[in-house]
């Protein structure tokens, strides 16, 4: 309905330009509909406490039961009566709201947005085609309201050839990372319990993890409170996310604009919760220069103290970010959870960035679970992802452990794509993966194939017995669930060196200094072997080396530590290819049948 405002811009507007117009207009008609109900008892506030010289910002806000008011005279019904004055009167009304509201308007650079309406004769089309929506809350909820936004990012996004999924996640990947961070937390979750909360978005979009996470929270439980804090890069979605945390009745000074890799405007807060979904593949050249200036000033003190990833990819660095921001175990502890692609598991070697920023967070214990993500998830992408939870509260059961869940085959199809997005994740697909994570056990998923082709499955917890293959069918066994030692994705990488040696084969031997009569090594033979970090690297070398080469050493020097996460090897299961007997009988059947046809074709 929203959309058709768009059949009035064409031809005065460029496809690329209607979401500077519907956006805002949306946003405004929204926060006029919501403070229509007490707008009365506003003014009558406005009007007694003005009379006693008394600021009646205080009284306003709470006779709306808002953290802003509107104090015009106007409601955008009583702008539009008055054509003559449109343009004045609409501006009056937008300066009519309180600063946090006004900010808003000021980042959609709508008074600009207007003169350019008015100047081509559309303003007052525009307006009366949004004052006949209702978008009031009692017509559309704040959840639905947010949908309502993404979607319109999203047509805009591909109205422009611009990228959606910068600006918001599928609903359902929110909605099962929301469930992750809060699945250990019974106290929380419990009914009556009167508890307060911090949540942090440093990536927030349009708001859409931090509002799912408070409706998650007060279904379970009506009498807790998360406070919501956010920074965005871009000043229209951080519009649309402040506008939808003014509703929510949020500090609108908890959401701050800006970058946050290179100024952190929260630095000084610390979190109880986090979720982030930071752009995946994207490089960091613009922030370079601030990113390595706190790692080598501040080190371990600042955010980026572990290690700096390549320069193609800045994804690991919010990683770090958010594990600066946790809450510290003494005084409550945190948990997040943040999307990423499949590099930061495995991209670098030995003593790069990407692996010492791994090493840090699996040698402090950090890392709670990994989850692959169907691909074709989101927006803007089809490759594969992964949902990291992160605490540093881990239960006894888990400390030391990193669980590894394969949620890859858990989708359904959507009955019509959006861009990239061809799959999505069910209500029992993310209770499943929920189930697996809280119950923090190992499980394998049997497909179970009837004769007649068709599948069902069941998940086979650690310890149960698989079921039984049906008559002329079969079942396949995969995992689903693993668990393992922190240290399980440590290694070794040690430098192999081998001798130089003569004409005549005799090995080189140094002539000066601390080589001075030790062989000399030849680069050109030079190896590198990696070596489990639970395995003596001597053993290691006796065994798998010296055998081969026997004049072979280690350069212990050169030895390095490091850690990486090869998910699909943990998950791989091998299919042995199909007895030769069967596929000649199918090749014969298919032959005789196109013999058949040709004989058919020819008579």
């Amino acid at each position: 309905m929203i959309w058709q405002v768009a059949d009035l811009l064409r031809g005065d507007f460029k496809p690329a330009e209607y979401g500077r117009i519907i956006l805002p207009f949306t946003v405004l008609r929204r926060l006029d509909a919501v403070l229509a109900p007490t707008r009365a008892k506003v003014l009558k506030e406005k009007e007694k406490w003005e009379s006693k010289g008394i600021d009646p910002m205080p009284f306003m806000e709470k006779a709306a039961g808002l953290k802003f008011v509107n104090t015009s005279d106007f409601t955008l019904k009583g702008v539009l009566g008055d054509p003559d004055n449109l343009t004045q009167n609409l501006s009056a009304y937008i300066n009519a709201f309180s600063p946090a509201a006004r900010d808003i308007f000021d980042h959609f650079r709508f008074t600009e947005q207007t003169d350019r309406l008015a100047k081509a004769n559309l303003l007052y089309l525009v307006l009366e085609k949004f004052i006949s929506f209702d978008l009031s809350d009692k017509a559309v909820d704040n959840h639905q309201m947010g949908q309502v936004f993404e979607e319109l990012i999203r047509k805009f996004s591909e109205a422009s050839n611009e990228t959606a999924g910068e600006h918001f996640t599928p609903r359902e990947v929110i909605r099962l990372m929301v469930n992750l961070i809060f699945a250990e937390d019974d106290s929380l979750l419990t009914p009556g319990n009167a508890a307060v909360r911090t949540i942090y978005d440093p990536t927030a979009g349009t708001g859409g993890m931090l509002s799912v996470a408070e409706e998650f929270l007060l279904d379970h439980n009506p009498d807790a409170r998360l406070t919501m804090f956010g920074q965005e890069l871009n000043p229209e979605s951080y519009a649309i996310c402040k506008a939808d945390m003014l509703i929510r009745n949020q500090d609108v000074s908890n959401i701050r604009l800006g970058n946050t890799l290179s100024d952190d405007e929260l630095a000084d807060y610390k979190f109880d919760y986090m979720l982030s979904n930071p752009p995946f593949g994207v490089e960091w050249k613009k922030v370079e220069k601030a990113v390595r200036a706190e790692h080598d000033k501040l080190g371990y003190d600042g955010r980026f103290g572990p290690g700096l990833p390549r320069i193609s990819d800045g994804s690991m660095l919010f990683l770090l970010h958010l594990v600066h921001k946790m809450r510290p175990a003494k005084d409550g502890s945190a948990r997040f959870g943040i999307v990423l692609n499949g590099s930061p598991l495995f991209t670098g070697a030995a003593g790069s960035g990407e692996s010492e920023i791994r090493r840090f967070v699996l040698e402090n214990d950090l890392v709670e679970a990994i989850i692959a993500l169907p691909t074709d998830m989101f927006f803007n992408t089809g490759i594969a992802t992964y949902v990291w939870v992160l605490t540093n509260r881990k239960p006894k059961n888990r400390k030391g452990k990193v669980q590894l869940i394969d949620a890859s085959s858990f989708w359904q199809k959507m009955r019509k794509s959006l861009g990239s997005k061809r799959k999505e994740m069910g209500e029992d697909d993310i209770t499943l993966v929920t189930r697996l994570f809280r119950d923090a056990q190992e499980a394998q998923l049997a497909t179970i194939t009837a004769a007649d082709g068709t599948q069902t499955r069941e998940v086979v917890m650690k310890g149960a017995e698989p079921p039984e293959g049906p008559e002329s069918g079969k079942v396949r066994l995969a995992p689903l669930s693993r668990i393992f030692r922190n240290e399980a994705f440590g290694y070794q990488t040690i430098t192999v060196e081998r001798p130089q040696r003569d004409e005549d084969g005799n090995i080189v031997l140094g002539q000066r200094g601390k080589a001075k009569g030790k062989p000399v090594p030849d680069s050109s033979l030079r190896d590198t072997e990696n070596v489990p970090l639970n395995e003596d690297i001597h053993t290691y070398f006796k065994r798998e080396v010296l055998p081969h080469a026997p004049d072979a050493w280690i350069d212990e020097d050169k030895t390095k530590i490091g850690y990486e996460i090869p998910f699909n090897r943990y998950f791989y299961v091998f299919e042995p290819p199909r007895p030769l007997e069967e596929i000649d009988a199918d090749l014969k059947e298919v032959t005789t049948k196109i013999m058949r046809v040709l004989g058919e074709l020819s008579a």
